[in-house]
């Protein structure tokens, strides 16, 4: 190359190596490039065709990405054209899938058997269908107060003061003094430090387990525990341990097992907690608070006691498990109760200490997310613990005519009355050889014994006594309960009400098993 062709390409060769210097500065300024700039380095010396691979394998990737993702947008080479009568026959020829499968003959008849009450709830309803007047043994109206005539006036003052919905979530404008005056309230009533209030009840329990029970801990709960508390216990996705239904003695076996197993693991210590309930609701058995606490001591568990049926129930007053047993509120922590079934009116709550309450406000799930309850419930559940303090006398009638009601059914052939005695809700099977509510066994014809059990409920709706079977979600739940009727006593009916509905019931099961033998 002569000097002249030389001098003339200068100018270019010092921007090229200005540009390459520019250029590999500006690389190593970028986090990590050094380490990319060494792996590149010793891959060529040690492979140079596997450099060129991977630089055509990273052009072939960004080509990829770039690239349209269907290659017919433009052309329309891959995509099939139909005439509009063709498309007009594919129209009429689709047929979507069903959402649900369709309703049995079986369940159709269940939901067709659910009465409709014209005007208000309370202990003698009116049926649209008839006009009748029956006796109320279906509704949680324990302690008589649906339709207490006080509660209205409050509810109204409330209504004309307040408005009726609250307009958003507690923890953002929806929280407004009566609220907090009931959660004081429950606090007061109880014995705790504090109390959170929910809008649902059902969500309560449901909300207050995964608020403390994360992936890792342990839950022991009773196999028995309500659809509420299972929904609760498996949004936590924490490890699970069922113990056998209202066996205390099985709940230690577990709590001796889960740490023998955690010492053989040599796993590290978790947060550890008892799930169950203070009467379940599916057969109105009662926990023995007393030895559950025991336990809960000397195994070092947190205790979760949903008191949904005991609250405003049981006790002197209705405070429930803790009145009952005269054991201290603060014992537990983290006491879960109903007010749409104690107090009459609607939601839930949790209590315990100011600690468990006000972690609630930011991580239970139905407290943050759900609408605040409306003022007028929040009055009306307030005025039913005033109530409930100064009217003892009603919790004695509910007990007199739970024991009116059982006196009655226990005298009746081809039932089993399960539960409790001092349940307010009284459930009876048929009478088999399994006398429990446990796992049915392998032979058991659930579907012909619901059957039978709903044919006793209309035979004494006919008859003029609103009862229920108690109802669960097949397949759904942790186990299949055994198909039972459900009575739900109330303080608002006299003795000699319930007497009577108890022997239209009795005659109801007579008639039915009657034409089945």
């Amino acid at each position: 190359m002569s000097d002249g062709t030389t001098s003339a390409l200068e100018p270019l060769l010092t921007l090229l190596a200005y540009s390459l210097s520019k250029l590999e500065s500006t690389f190593y300024k970028v986090p990590g490039s050094a380490v990319v700039a060494r792996y590149v380095k010793s891959s060529h010396q040690n492979d140079p065709g596997r450099t060129i691979l991977e630089l055509i394998l990273v052009v072939f990737a960004i080509r990829t990405l770039l690239q349209s993702r269907t290659r017919g947008d433009k052309q329309g080479k891959n995509f099939i054209s139909f005439s509009e009568k063709e498309i007009d026959e594919l129209v009429d020829e689709w047929a979507p899938d069903s959402l649900a499968q369709p309703l049995s003959e079986w369940e159709q008849r269940d939901i067709a058997s659910v009465p409709i009450i014209a005007g208000p709830n309370g202990p003698k309803p009116k049926l649209l269908a008839t006009g009748k007047t029956v006796t109320n043994l279906a509704s949680f109206n324990f302690s008589g107060l649906a339709g207490n005539e006080h509660l209205k006036e409050r509810a109204i003052e409330t209504l004309r003061k307040y408005g009726l919905g609250s307009c958003g979530p507690p923890g953002f404008y929806g929280t407004i003094d009566v609220h907090l005056n009931l959660e004081r309230d429950i606090a007061e009533f109880l014995g705790t430090e504090s109390s959170i209030l929910y809008s649902q009840g059902f969500s309560t329990i449901s909300s207050v387990i995964p608020a403390f029970c994360k992936r890792g801990d342990i839950i022991v709960a009773d196999r028995s525990v309500n659809f509420a508390i299972q929904k609760g216990i498996h949004i936590s996705r924490s490890t699970v341990r069922w113990f056998d239904h209202n066996d205390l003695k099985s709940l230690e076996d577990v709590l001796i097992s889960v740490e023998k197993d955690r010492k053989k693991r040599r796993g590290p210590l978790t947060r550890r907690f008892i799930v169950t309930e203070g009467i379940f609701e599916r057969d109105g058995e009662m926990v023995d608070l007393p030895k559950l606490i025991e336990l809960k001591y000397k195994y070092k568990y947190r205790l979760i006691l949903d008191e949904s049926i005991s609250f405003g129930s049981v006790g002197r007053t209705g405070r429930g498990l803790t009145e009952l047993y005269n054991v201290p509120a603060s014992q537990i922590d983290m006491l879960v109760g109903s007010v749409a079934n104690g107090l009459c009116s609607a939601g839930g709550f949790c209590a315990g200490s100011t600690i468990v309450t006000e972690h609630q406000r930011i991580n239970g799930t139905a407290f943050v997310f759900s609408a605040s309850m409306p003022a007028l419930l929040a009055t009306s559940a307030s005025e039913a613990i005033s109530y409930l303090r100064n009217t003892p006398s009603v919790l004695v009638t509910l007990q007199e005519n739970i024991r009116a009601i059982r006196a009655v059914l226990e005298k009746t052939e081809g039932i089993t009355l399960l539960g409790h005695r001092a349940s307010p809700i009284i459930h009876f099977s048929l009478r088999n050889a399994s006398q429990t509510l446990s796992v049915m066994p392998p032979t058991y014809d659930f579907d012909a014994e619901e059957r039978i059990l709903q044919d006793i409920v209309d035979d004494a709706l006919a008859n003029g006594v609103f009862i229920t079977r108690g109802k669960h979600l097949r397949r759904q739940e942790t186990i299949d309960s055994r198909p039972t009727i459900r009575i739900a006593v109330t303080a608002a009916l006299t003795k000699k009400d319930v007497e009577k509905a108890a022997g239209v019931v009795k005659a109801s099961v007579a008639r039915v098993l009657g034409k089945r033998r």
